[in-house]
């Protein structure tokens, strides 16, 4: 049997360009890799598809792997003859608890090797602009875990011109009353560094007299503590985009790519994606079946979802007809997004309302609908009835079908209801009614008789941002206000508008 091997990786801060070279061969050479909670996604990404992925992270107040359970698995899969990865955040020997998985690897006879990483006990403040070291203010630091302060000796800490304080998310409050009580002013710097160096970095700063205050209910997991006269030396880094630091929920459409995400991302935003919709095809065919097999006898298609466009033209297919079938039919689509996606079947719209909502096409229509015979394939419920009244006002007749089902997922992601709880969500983004009611009904799922109570208390550090007036109607309906309104009803529109208002603040 080929002999296995442990190799103890440090993954640094998390992102792939700031990983070793070794490590980055070794991830990508991986048979098993075991990863802590902290590791970030894309480091993941570099494994080979073969690889047997074993998340064994260990998080505070949450279900996690004993210390017994990963060494038995490093231990097994070696003696198996594969090559594993033990991939820690930051770098192994720095509080990484590696010294009990290597006593069991010597012990059992498995041969090891230790790869460093960049720790973020001297990262995190690099990303946030703070020097350790100052010719005048800053000759020595000391790097410290204030995951229990009692242990520590405050005194001869206390004389040290910076402290980096690691794992003290739940004792900044007794840390702080420690160094006022062997002397440091009340008035000295302080900064926090949450997520260092991740796009969903976070920077506080403040005073000893003023912090525990400043970030009451804020959870402050993983994050680098910084005291002392070196953090009014911060230089802030001119390269850096207005949406860094924020963790933006996006609600959307289960199994739908997100091109939104991808913009915000470009901004500097951490996207946490939640499917807050369920799109599938209507409960019967019947009547969009019976409009295509009659398209010859319309006016006009009118499309105002990417959804309708999507099944309509798979229908259409379906039933052995193609775009030739359209030939004598005008189109009319709402919104850039519908616009994009009807132009994938080679086709253009002859009218697009140029305030990108439903209520403006009647508005501006560009001709007579007196006597006109418009198509409407639309989802089967929960619809708006006001574009059909509008267009009936006009003298249209108007033939509805449903081409697909919308519906609400049975449970929330539990990623997504772990950041919610944890309160490190800043924005969440609503792109329609639809996905704030079912995320509405989804919050109230999980917490039962108590969620008028509760949902308030869920959002309270939470910006509420809608694509336009109709979601934001539903957002006062359903979750009392709204933050952010784009002034384009568009996806475009909403990344201008998170922008706008991060720029301000």
């Amino acid at each position: 049997m080929r002999l296995g091997k442990v190799y103890l990786v440090g993954a640094g801060v998390g992102k792939i360009a700031y990983l070793t070279v070794r490590g980055h061969q070794l991830l990508t050479q991986a048979e098993v890799l075991i990863y802590d909670a902290l590791v970030e996604s894309d480091l993941l990404t570099l494994v080979p598809e073969t690889c047997l992925k074993l998340n064994v992270g260990k998080r505070g107040g949450l279900p996690s792997t004993d210390q017994r359970t990963i060494n038995q698995l490093l231990v097994a899969y070696c003696l198996q003859g594969k090559q594993v990865v033990r991939l820690k955040s930051g770098d192994p020997l720095i509080f990484g608890r590696v010294n009990p998985e290597i006593e069991a690897l010597q012990q059992a006879n498995c041969p090891y090797e230790l790869v460093p990483g960049v720790s973020s006990a001297l990262a995190a403040p690099l990303f946030a602009g703070i020097p350790l070291t100052d010719k005048n203010l800053s000759r020595c630091f000391a790097v410290v875990s204030g995951h229990e302060p009692d242990l520590l000796d405050w005194q001869g800490l206390s004389k040290l011109d910076t402290l980096v304080i690691l794992m003290a998310g739940k004792t900044l409050g007794e840390i702080v009353a420690k160094l006022q009580e062997q002397g440091r002013s009340h008035s000295e710097p302080i900064a926090i560094i949450r997520h260092g160096g991740s796009s969903q970095q976070q920077v506080w700063i403040s005073t000893l007299g003023d912090i525990v205050d400043q970030i009451a209910g804020v959870a402050l997991s993983p994050a680098i503590m910084v005291i002392g006269e070196v953090v009014n030396l911060r230089m802030i880094d001119a390269s850096s985009r207005p949406l860094d630091g924020q963790t933006v929920l996006v609600t959307r459409a289960a199994e739908q790519s997100s091109q939104f995400t991808l913009m915000l991302q470009q901004e500097g935003a951490k996207v946490i994606e939640m499917p807050a919709l369920e799109i599938l095809p209507p409960s019967s065919w019947q009547e969009l079946d019976t409009a295509i097999s009659q398209l010859s006898s319309f006016d006009w298609l009118i499309l105002t979802s990417a959804n309708g466009v999507k099944f309509f033209f798979e229908r259409l297919y379906h039933l052995g007809h193609d775009v030739r079938a359209l030939g004598g039919i005008k189109l009319a689509v709402v919104g850039k997004k519908t616009d994009s996606v009807l132009k994938n079947y080679g086709l253009k719209a002859d009218f697009i309302p140029p305030n990108f909502v439903a209520d403006s096409l009647v508005e501006t229509f560009p001709e007579s609908l007196t006597n006109k015979k418009v198509l409407f394939p639309r989802v089967e419920t929960g619809g708006r009835d006001l574009l059909v009244q509008e267009l009936q006002k006009q003298s249209a007749q108007v033939i509805e079908v449903p081409a697909y089902q919308s519906g609400c997922p049975s449970k929330i992601d539990p990623e997504v209801w772990q950041a919610l709880q944890q309160k490190t969500v800043n924005i969440i983004t609503f792109a329609s009614s639809k996905t704030v009611q079912n995320f509405y009904q989804l919050i109230k799922q999980e917490l039962e008789a108590n969620y008028l109570e509760a949902i308030p208390a869920i959002l309270e550090r939470v910006q509420i941002a809608s694509i336009g007036p109709q979601t934001s109607k539903t957002c006062y309906e359903l979750l009392g206000r709204v933050d952010i309104e784009a002034t384009e009803y568009t996806l475009e529109g909403l990344t201008d508008a998170l922008i706008k208002k991060q720029l301000i603040l």
